[in-house]
């Protein structure tokens, strides 16, 4: 590339790099705006319902009438107004800090009863009223994410701690609504950071090893095996069937444990000294920037397995980590473990490894059977890792 070509390709890189910042900040200022005029509509809507001011019915009519006068307008049915009326009614209580979520002032309309007029904070007034008066509400978190985020959280999180946790999860991953409502439904809050490991004592730097914490939950619902449907009792099922099904759902399998995770392979091979051994599967994380081994177990959680582990840490560590990567990882999958022996006996091990759980469809709750494949999809996996182990 000549001078030329290199000053205009780095001025197309700073003119690209201005116009993706402006975008998102226009982005951001969108989202406020439709926030802020939803908290207000749901005010109204709420102080006019809620004190029988309006009939039964009232909120059908002013969709109706709403979609007459403004054609093509979207996310004003009556089911929507309704959501902003719950969206106030559920956030109300941080005006009572005299600090609504959009510092809004409110403008008097007919009766006394109010719609906002919002004024959207700048982040210094966000950090300001933070500090102010609500210093541990993430209120930048909860003007980043959408409507559509917020009444999922409320609807599907009723504690304030799990509100405020999914909050921060859905801003902080930019997850989809629907991967924000798989991760309510599976109980992230309660699984984060819960996980046995002795990483605080393995990693030196202890900011990666709070990370590489909040990267994995202490049990898993590994949604794509269901052993009931396969025909199969628990006693019939060994590890090699579910490792199978697990990489014919590889991607299934990565969305489950989180973003970062680029799959390396399964029964992947390693010779030490003329002794085979052969890791179940092998991933690498690039937010860790470290190899990640899992080592499944169809039974309950048993010492020994700490040491194969260590053994195959060891191997990587040794013949497989470049330069520039972080120590491997390990994790035990396992069906059951008594999580705190598991974490107080793994304490003697140098490599960073982790304990976690696993249940498949059939204990499932009815609400997660809705995400699994049809039982032929389930039946053609079973039927394909036979005719492999046959091989």
């Amino acid at each position: 590339m000549n001078q030329e070509n290199k000053i205009y390709k780095n001025a197309v890189d700073i003119i690209k790099t201005a116009i993706l910042q402006s975008q998102a900040r226009a982005v951001k200022v969108v989202n406020q705006e439709q926030l802020a005029l939803y908290y207000g509509i749901g005010r109204y809507v709420s102080a006019n319902t809620r004190k029988k001011n309006w009939g039964n019915g009232a909120i059908e009519a002013i969709s109706n009438q709403l979609k007459l006068e403004l054609p093509g307008l979207r996310g004003f049915s009556a089911r929507n107004i309704k959501n902003m009326r719950t969206f106030y009614e559920e956030w109300q209580s941080l005006e009572d800090h005299n600090s609504a979520v959009t510092t809004a002032k409110y403008t008097e309309i007919n009766n006394n009863s109010a719609v906002t007029t919002a004024k959207i904070p700048s982040d210094n007034e966000i950090r300001q009223l933070q500090l102010a008066n609500l210093p541990d509400f993430p209120l930048r978190e909860f003007l980043s994410i959408s409507f559509t985020h917020h009444i999922a959280i409320l609807a599907k999180a009723k504690a304030y701690e799990e509100r405020i946790f999914y909050m921060k999860y859905a801003d902080t991953y930019k997850s989809t609504v629907e991967d924000l409502e798989k991760a309510i439904v599976q109980d992230l809050y309660h699984h984060q950071d819960k996980m046995p490991n002795n990483f605080l004592a393995t990693i030196p730097d202890y900011k990666k090893a709070y990370r590489a914490m909040r990267m994995f939950k202490d049990e898993y619902l590994l949604n794509f095996i269901n052993v009931e449907e396969l025909g199969m009792h628990d006693e019939d099922v060994d590890e090699s069937v579910i490792e199978t099904s697990i990489v014919h759902n590889v991607k299934n399998f990565i969305m489950t444990f989180g973003r970062g995770f680029a799959f390396c392979g399964s029964q992947v091979h390693y010779d030490k000294l003329g002794h085979d051994h052969w890791i179940d599967l092998l991933f690498f994380n690039r937010d860790l920037n470290r190899t990640v081994v899992f080592e499944l177990k169809n039974g309950n959680f048993k010492v020994n397995y700490l040491g194969q582990l260590s053994a195959y840490l060891r191997i990587l560590n040794d013949d497989d980590r470049r330069s520039h990567e972080e120590a491997p990882i390990g994790i035990i999958l396992c069906k059951n473990a008594d999580k705190d022996y598991a974490g107080y006996i793994m304490q003697d091990f140098k490599q960073p490894m982790g304990v976690a759980t696993y249940k498949t469809a059939d204990e499932m709750d009815p609400e997660l059977l809705k995400a699994l494949p049809p039982k032929e999809e389930l039946q053609r996996v079973f039927e394909e890792s036979s005719k492999e182990d046959k091989l």
